[in-house]
């Protein structure tokens, strides 16, 4: 049984809610003080895994929609990317502002070179800032076949997002491994389209 016009629509509300809702435990549990003796790092930690789980969902919806035979799944892709690029922003705010502080914000170029890692955090947030600006209906229409080639940027992300998480986790833990995990496999799954580039 294939999914209607509403489900899709409802399914779209459930979606906004899971993007949102963490947003509102997260300043929540910061007013009420549940994080730990560094709390600019649990955000930063929580805000980037926000950031992650939107990315691989993203991705994860074009298999669905080819193997569950369920084509309308497509209509969620543009939400859920556009949830990854505002947690990876929050991500970005957090480390800026809680990490450096404002009045420290011009060290950040310092930083990016003695934490190579946050280039690539850096990168992938620039490649999600054009993906963003680009995901409306009327840009699609406007570049044409290079908006899929531009589109096609989120697998380096993927890569890209999961080398800076295990990167950047100072000791040895299972869930960047996880999340890396999963994104070999959803990237994975698109072997044919990745040999058809090379030929």
């Amino acid at each position: 049984m294939r999914l209607t016009l509403k489900q899709i629509s409802w399914l779209k509300v459930v979606l906004h809610l899971a993007g949102f809702l963490p947003f509102v435990w997260l300043f929540w549990a910061a007013s009420q003080g549940y994080f730990s003796a560094d709390p600019a790092k649990d955000i930063q930690h929580f805000t980037g895994r926000m950031a992650l789980k939107f990315l691989l969902a993203s991705l994860l919806v074009t298999p669905l929609a080819r193997y569950g035979r369920q084509p309308l799944l497509i209509r969620t892709r543009r939400l859920l990317g556009l949830w990854c690029f505002a947690w990876a922003t929050l991500h970005l705010t957090s480390y800026a502002l809680l990490e450096l502080g404002i009045n420290n914000l011009l060290l950040l170029g310092s930083e990016l070179v003695s934490r190579p890692y946050l280039m690539l955090g850096i990168v992938s947030w620039l490649i999600l800032l054009a993906l963003a600006a680009t995901s409306t209906q009327w840009a699609q229409r406007k570049l044409g076949r290079r908006w899929q080639q531009l589109h096609n940027f989120v697998y380096l992300v993927a890569i890209l997002a999961s080398v800076h998480y295990l990167w950047s986790v100072k000791i040895l833990s299972p869930q960047p491994l996880v999340y890396a995990a999963i994104a070999f496999a959803l990237l994975a799954l698109r072997y044919k389209k990745f040999r058809q580039w090379w030929r």
